[in-house]
């Protein structure tokens, strides 16, 4: 005789209890609370962190941007602040339920897909902010040159050697 589990759906679930049912570590979680401001759970009595039905929605979808389509922090936190605003989260909500997911079709990701630390490639080039079109600035100015300074050394080597 087979015993089927029925799966209840709660108010409220313990962060343990919630990681077990996402398949994430409570650290994990913890963190990304502190770099997703649409992630805040609120607390019980006795201090515990307890999590609704949406904000386990918005977990799967960071977990899924993060690990299946490759985000980075920084992306994922655009992409879903991005669906939020236009509402789009509650038809991923829809679309969570174990039917639902059964009957979506899925491609496989490749693995590079996954380690990669950019977001995803668009035709349009990303929009950068002030700070970060400066980094990349200093950087390349830096890495000019430390290639002049190198072709410089080479060319006294060079000279020496002859």
């Amino acid at each position: 005789m087979v015993v089927k589990a029925r799966v209840q759906k709660r108010l409220y679930y313990k962060i343990g209890e919630a990681c077990k049912e996402l398949g994430i570590q409570p650290y994990v979680l913890r963190y990304w609370e502190t770099e997703f401001p649409a992630l805040a759970p609120s607390k019980s009595r006795s201090g515990q962190r307890v999590y609704s039905e949406k904000e386990l929605e918005v977990i799967r979808r960071i977990k899924q941007l993060l690990y299946e389509e490759g985000y980075t922090i920084a992306g994922a936190k655009k992409k879903l602040e991005a669906e939020l605003a236009d509402g789009g989260l509650a038809d991923m909500a829809e679309a969570a339920t174990p039917e639902a997911a059964a009957e979506m079709p899925t491609a496989p990701v490749p693995r590079t897909a996954r380690k990669k630390a950019v977001a995803p490639v668009s035709d349009t080039p990303p929009v950068l902010d002030s700070d970060a079109a400066e980094r990349i600035q200093t950087l390349r100015s830096g890495v000019e040159k430390a290639l002049q300074e190198a072709r410089e050394i080479l060319a006294l080597l060079d000279s020496k050697s002859s």
